[in-house]
């Protein structure tokens, strides 16, 4: 058997005429649809009903065991509004009760009632859907309804009306900035930046990292973690650092009289830097080490890390200043020295890995929270 099904999902048969739903036979269906466009001569779902009479009629001369119904939703969510013409359709379905597979002719009016289709579908096969609208506003009820799905979504709205905001706003911030004598390039400029930025931010998938990051900061600042202080220091002594090293490079190009080979430069940077980030690589690791020891995390071994740190920045300066020549602010190594300073970074890094070792199997340790 054949249902053609007439699709209602925001209820205006049942709230401007009154009709219960669901509607079943074509007589029904027909005064239904007289009155609903007594009611509202406007409303596209007059030509839904009458569509589906017509469809019944044809089928019907055609000799096909055909029943026409109209079912309705609510006027509200499309979620509530598919559920209720869901339990309409079971109605439907229960009052035919003619023992034959029922197959259905879904008749709607434009593109919102179409994402009842899946309902309709769990209960019954579709064999088919018609889309009934007025001749001269073809496809305006679907571009109209995509646009308010578009503006719907928060993520979307804010990807779309953001920038087209700031662009309608370009000429008339213009206007304002001249009538205070400041350079119309210049926030146009501002303005171009800012939706560049934005799109960019957009597009990389940017606001999951940020919100994150803002997050993790949130949470350092609540629970009072000395890294969050360790760490700005170790910034900031890691600048000092890059500006040492590039004065070294200066200093070195000053003292020979000529241009530096590229192995000259990177090992006067190195020279100039390598004190500062030793000091900030131990300054970042006793603060790490201090709120593992105030989490009730504290291992012996974590003691290590400084030790390293002090170690890898002695090798590094001794190295690098093998290198170099005599001159103001470079420590000048020869051969002699410099093995003593690999060897003094490798004692450090042994004697400590040793001595914490031994002082991790003699004495407790924090158990993790």
């Amino acid at each position: 058997m054949l249902l053609v099904l007439c699709v209602d999902l925001d209820d205006d048969l049942g709230r401007k005429t009154g009709i219960p739903t669901p509607v079943i036979g074509d007589e029904d269906v027909t005064e239904a649809a007289v009155a609903l466009a007594t009611a509202d001569p406007e409303d596209s779902d007059v030509n839904v009903l009458f569509q589906g009479v017509n469809v019944h009629d044809e089928l019907a001369a055609e000799g096909e065991a055909v029943e026409v119904a109209a079912v309705t939703g609510v006027d509200g969510p499309d979620v509530k509004a598919n559920r209720a013409v869901g339990q309409e359709v079971d109605r439907v379905l229960a009052e035919l009760s003619t023992g034959e597979e029922v197959s259905a002719v879904v008749i709607t009016d434009g593109a919102q009632d179409e994402s009842v289709l899946p309902v309709i579908r769990s209960r019954m096969p579709i064999d088919g859907m018609r889309r009934v609208v007025v001749r001269q506003a073809q496809d305006l009820e679907s571009l109209y309804y995509t646009i308010k799905q578009v503006l719907a979504d928060p993520e979307t709205r804010g990807t779309i009306l953001i920038p087209l905001g700031v662009l309608l706003l370009i000429y008339p911030l213009v206007v304002v900035a001249n009538l205070f004598d400041v350079a119309g390039a210049a926030v146009l400029g501002i303005l171009s930046g800012a939706v560049g930025l934005y799109s960019l931010f957009r597009g990389l998938g940017l606001e999951e990292s940020v919100d994150g990051a803002a997050e993790s900061v949130r949470n350092v600042l609540y629970t009072g973690r000395v890294t969050l202080v360790t760490y700005v220091v170790a910034l900031a002594l890691i600048v000092v650092g890059g500006v040492q090293g590039v004065d070294t490079v200066d200093t070195v190009r000053t003292a020979l009289g000529s241009p530096l080979a590229a192995g000259t430069a990177l090992a006067a940077f190195v020279h100039g830097f390598v004190q500062w980030l030793g000091v900030a690589g131990v300054t970042s690791s006793l603060g790490q080490i201090t709120d593992e020891y105030l989490a009730g995390r504290f291992r012996w071994r974590y003691l290590n890390a400084p030790f390293y740190v002090a170690s890898i920045a002695v090798v590094l300066f001794a190295v690098s200043g093998f290198f170099l020549p005599d001159a103001p602010g470079v420590t000048a190594l020869g051969l002699s020295e410099l093995a003593l300073a690999l060897a003094a970074g490798t004692l450090i890094g042994v004697l400590s890995t040793l001595a914490f070792a031994v002082a991790e199997s003699q004495l407790p340790s924090a158990e993790p929270v």
